[in-house]
């Protein structure tokens, strides 16, 4: 919108690089172009401003199948003024003097004009194809359709209007159609996580059995080495217990020797002391026998008395001191009175 401002029953137009004016006065064109600014008198002036940048028009629509399933469809229109005059002439584009606002809709028309030859090819499009094939290539077929009918169109050159570009958005039919359209891929995509979810197990049942089977098999080679240390063991033992038995084997017959050897010297000593003292016996005897019988008897007392108890005093009768001295040689006593 233009900006207007007022200075002593004049009027100040200032427009935007992108919309074009047209000021006529008294029936005569007095200003045209775009990004004008003038001033002008309100009571003499007509004036109109046309866009001409590019616009946006989105679209939605409903539309039938060729299998009698309602569809919705979604679209852009991009288009641009590209002859001002005629869109001037064709289609109110008048402004109020004193307040620069359009007095009409002119780009309501230009979006119901849009807007209805869109849908028209659009739905002489999908009455042909079934939903499956809308909803698979039904984008692009709609699309090059529209964009042909809009290009084709006399009417839009005719008003200045030239089309930019032309998107469909999509293609959508109602929610129940398009629940049930989605089951089966749900449904598959179910049955391809539920495979991926065996085969994980699966693979999990390989990978424990796995584990358990080197779990077994390192069970089964602890216990043989459990046994050969057993038997490495037992042979160890066997084999200390003959060591031992061979060092006390040699043990004893040292020992044995050993008491041999002492048995055989204490028994040479026991025969060398018997020798000697047969020896001294026999010389004992030959000096006794060279001897007295008084003087034996005499020895033999003597022995006697030294193996005899201590006697502090003894008594004799004089029949056996007499008889005593006899047998010794010696005078007997004198008795007396």
């Amino acid at each position: 919108m233009a900006d207007i401002t007022r200075r002593f029953g004049w009027r100040h137009l200032r427009s935007a690089p992108t919309a074009h004016i047209r000021h006529h006065k008294r029936g005569l064109l007095a200003h045209d172009g775009a990004g004008l600014s003038f001033w002008y008198r309100s009571l003499s002036a007509a004036l109109s401003e046309v866009p001409v940048n590019d616009r946006e028009l989105a679209m939605a629509f409903h539309a039938r199948t060729a299998d009698f399933q309602d569809v919705t469809v979604q679209a852009t229109v991009t288009y641009r003024i590209s002859d001002p005059a005629e869109a001037a002439a064709r289609l109110d584009f008048s402004v109020d003097p004193d307040s620069g606002v359009w007095r009409g809709a002119p780009l309501e028309q230009i979006a119901t004009l849009l807007t209805e030859t869109a849908q028209q090819h659009t739905l002489d499009v999908l009455a042909r194809t079934p939903l499956a094939g809308a909803l698979v290539d039904g984008v692009a077929a709609v699309r090059e359709r529209v964009a042909t009918g809009l290009a084709d169109e006399p009417r839009l050159p005719a008003t200045g209007i030239e089309v930019v570009a032309v998107r469909v958005v999509a293609i959508r039919p109602e929610a129940e159609v398009e629940r049930a359209l989605r089951t089966p891929a749900r449904e598959q995509i179910q049955q391809e996580a539920d495979r991926a979810t065996y085969e994980r197990r699966a693979v999990a049942v390989e990978r424990e059995r796995t584990i358990a089977e080197n779990e077994l098999a390192s069970q089964i080679e602890l216990a043989r080495r459990e046994e050969q240390l057993v038997e490495q063991r037992g042979t160890n033992t066997r084999r200390e217990a003959e060591e031992n038995a061979a060092a006390d084997g040699v043990r004893a017959e040292a020992e044995a020797a050993r008491k041999v050897r002492l048995a055989r010297a204490e028994a040479e000593a026991a025969r060398e002391v018997g020798a000697a003292r047969a020896e001294s016996q026999a010389a004992w005897l030959q000096v006794h026998g060279d001897v007295e019988a008084a003087t034996l008897h005499a020895l033999a007392a003597t022995r006697l008395a030294e193996n005899l108890p201590r006697i502090d005093s003894l008594t004799l009768s004089p029949d056996i001191l007499t008889g005593l001295l006899t047998k010794l040689g010696r005078p007997a006593p004198e008795s007396r009175a």
